[in-house]
């Protein structure tokens, strides 16, 4: 999902326990032998993906994936496991695939491949509707809320390394007088509700979030200014699959030339963050 990543400490330990990495061809072979696409994704995070009210996975990354087997000509089989878990590689055939809103950092690269970004997350500051601050340079010194183990915690505390190419450069022009961590996305906008400077002063989240709390009713509004910085989302692959990774490649690309995953960007976020060429922020 938007920034979730591996701690230095956890991606040593998977290193740890690696084991042989996937054939060139294996992945490719089993899906088309099988007729199915085994895929990880998240079941709590919509709208990326979720669980709908007739109790069946649903979302962004959901037609994502529906769409890459349909294009496979297979059928598609979902698991929800846990994201250290997705994230953490060596699935030895568990998962063919992984679409979950990921991001590709340099602790990941090592036990897993990258074959194909989709979409791209803006991140921006988020204050409430009655807070005075008008730049960032305002939140100086302020207490700055973020999910905890997500790019939006490393970029606040300076530490951010995306690990894609043609990601636009960044700056770091917010030095917090506090960092306040929560286990997930909408807990850090719980707090900042309740208003201006009560808990928190301002979060650190993706345009997709911010503007979905906006939608849902809550007091909040977007910090006016650039993006703070651009993430790319991938479909994510067992480490060591160049076959496999490139029949992924192929069959996104494609997806993106014929408008699709604009398509679905529009459906489920009403913009179109398939290219990083989304307004700035308002």
């Amino acid at each position: 999902m938007f920034g979730k990543i591996l701690s230095a400490a956890a991606a040593v330990a998977v290193l740890a326990l690696a084991v042989s990495p996937a054939q060139a061809g294996q992945t490719l072979d089993r899906v088309m032998s099988t007729k199915v696409l085994n895929v990880a994704t998240n079941a709590n995070w919509p709208p990326q993906g979720f669980l709908n009210d007739a109790n069946e996975l649903d979302g962004f990354d959901i037609d994502m994936a529906k769409e890459i087997a349909k294009r496979l000509g297979v059928e598609v089989k979902f698991d929800t496991p846990e994201w250290q878990v997705m994230t953490g590689g060596r699935w030895q055939g568990r998962w063919d695939v992984a679409v979950g809103s990921i991001t590709p950092t340099k602790p990941r690269s090592q036990v897993l491949d990258f074959p194909a970004i989709y979409y791209f997350s803006p991140y921006v500051f988020v204050v409430h509707k009655d807070s005075k601050a008008a730049k960032r340079s305002d939140l100086n010194g302020k207490v700055i809320g973020v999910e905890t183990s997500t790019t939006s915690e490393d970029y606040i505390n300076r530490r951010l390394q995306i690990d894609a190419p043609d990601v636009p450069a960044f700056t770091y022009d917010v030095e917090p007088g506090e960092v306040r961590t929560y286990p997930g996305s909408i807990e850090p906008f719980d707090d900042l509700r309740l208003g201006d400077g009560m808990r928190i002063d301002a979060i650190v989240a993706p345009e997709q979030t911010a503007l979905g709390a906006i939608k849902n009713g809550y007091p909040v509004k977007v910090l006016p200014g650039d993006y703070a910085f651009f993430e790319p989302l991938v479909v994510v692959a067992d480490k060591g699959d160049a076959e496999w990774d490139a029949k992924l490649k192929e069959v996104i690309g494609a997806m993106r030339a014929d408008g699709t995953i604009s398509k679905f960007s529009q459906k489920w976020y009403g913009r179109d963050y398939s290219q990083m060429t989304v307004s700035t922020a308002k």
